[in-house]
C-alpha cells in the first residue's frame, strides 16, 4: 500500500506537487499520468525517499520509506535505467544491490533470467541498449520479491515483444496481490493493463478513478452502423434527436449513443443493419479532456510560408 497525504514539494519558486494526496492500493495496476512537468517523477522520488517533501508525507505499508530496514525486501522501483556504473556487468550491479540488502544470491540468477537479460548480464553496462537498461533495472526492481512496485515509463526502449512481456509483468504482480505503481506517456498501454489511473496536472490531482469510470466520462460514446438504406436511417435518427453523421455510402456514425438506442430505431422502421457496434472509446481522448488546462509545455503549428 502507497499512501500519499498532502505532499507539496517546492524548489525555490517553483511548486513542482501541490497538496496531493491519493492512495494504490495492493491487487491493482494504478497508472499514474500527467503531462510533463506535472510532478509524477518528483513524486515517486519523494515516495522513495529520494526528495524530502516541502510538507505532507508518503508511506510505504504505513511507514516512510527511509524507516525501512532492508528497503529492497519491501519496494522495488524503476526510475532512471541511467544510473548505474557503466563500468560493471549487470550481474554485477545486481550482486552488489542483493549483497547490501541481505539478498541471497541465487536470486540474481533469479531475476536475470525473468527479464531475459541472459548472456547480457555479463556485459558491461556501458554496451547495453536503452531496452537492455530497462530490463536491468526491472531486474533490480524485482531482487528482492517486494510488495510494493513503482516503474516510471517501464516501457522506454522495449522492442514489441518487451512490451508486451512488460504488459504480463505488470498484470501478474497485480495479480499476486502486490501494489503496483506504472507512471507513463503509452496511454495505450495503460488503458490495457491499468486498473485505476491516477492524473496530475501542475502538481494537483486532476482525477483519481478506475481506468472504466474515466472512460465513461467522455459520455455515452460513439456508434457506427452500416444499412443499405442509411438515408431513411439518418432521417429516422435525426427524428429520435440521435447525433448521426455519414461517414461513407452505406455508413453512419452516432455520437453519445449506444448500439442498443440504434438497434431499437432501425429495429421500428424495419431497416435492415449489416454492421452496429460501439466505437471503442480512447484513454487518449479522456486524457486530453482532462489535462487540456494543464499542459506547461505545448507546442503549435508550424506557421505555412507565403509563396513569393
Amino acid at each position: 500500500m502507497i499512501e500519499v497525504r498532502g505532499l507539496t514539494k517546492r524548489y525555490g519558486d517553483v511548486l513542482a506537487v501541490d497538496d496531493l494526496s491519493f492512495d494504490v492500493a495492493p491487487g491493482t495496476v494504478t497508472g499514474f499520468l500527467g503531462p510533463n512537468g506535472a510532478g509524477k517523477s518528483t513524486t515517486m522520488r519523494m515516495v522513495l525517499g529520494l526528495d524530502r517533501p516541502t510538507s505532507g508525507t508518503a508511506l510505504v505499508n504505513g511507514r516512510p520509506f527511509a524507516s525501512l530496514a532492508e528497503p529492497l525486501r519491501e519496494v522495488g522501483a524503476l526510475l532512471d535505467p541511467g544510473s548505474v556504473h557503466p563500468g560493471r556487468t549487470g550481474r554485477s550491479h545486481l550482486r552488489i544491490a542483493a549483497r547490501s540488502n541481505g539478498i541471497p544470491q541465487r536470486r540474481v540468477d533469479e531475476v536475470i533470467d525473468q527479464v531475459g537479460l541472459g548472456r547480457a548480464a555479463r556485459r558491461r553496462i556501458r554496451g547495453y541498449s536503452l531496452g537492455m537498461r530497462q530490463r536491468l533495472g526491472i531486474a533490480a526492481a524485482l531482487l528482492g520479491n517486494p510488495r510494493v512496485l513503482l516503474f516510471d515509463e517501464p516501457v522506454n526502449g522495449l522492442d514489441l515483444d518487451g512490451v508486451r512481456w512488460i504488459r504480463g509483468l505488470l498484470r501478474r504482480l497485480a495479480d499476486e496481490g502486490r501494489t503496483v505503481l506504472v507512471s507513463s506517456h503509452l496511454l495505450s498501454e495503460m488503458q490495457q493493463t491499468a486498473d485505476r489511473l491516477v492524473v496530475i496536472g501542475r502538481g494537483r490531482l486532476i482525477a483519481d478513478a478506475t481506468t472504466e469510470e474515466i472512460l465513461r466520462g467522455l459520455g455515452n460514446g460513439r456508434v457506427r452502423v452500416r444499412s443499405s438504406r442509411s438515408e431513411e436511417l439518418l432521417a429516422g435518427l435525426r427524428d429520435r434527436g440521435l447525433a448521426a453523421t455519414r461517414t461513407d455510402v452505406d455508413e453512419l456514425e452516432i455520437e453519445d449513443g449506444t448500439a442498443h438506442d440504434v438497434g431499437e430505431v432501425a429495429n421500428a422502421l424495419r431497416i435492415p443493419l449489416h454492421h452496429l457496434s460501439d466505437v471503442a472509446q480512447s484513454l487518449e481522448d479522456a486524457y486530453l479532456a482532462l489535462t487540456g488546462s494543464s499542459v506547461q509545455f505545448a507546442g503549435s503549428e508550424p506557421v505555412a510560408e507565403v509563396a513569393r
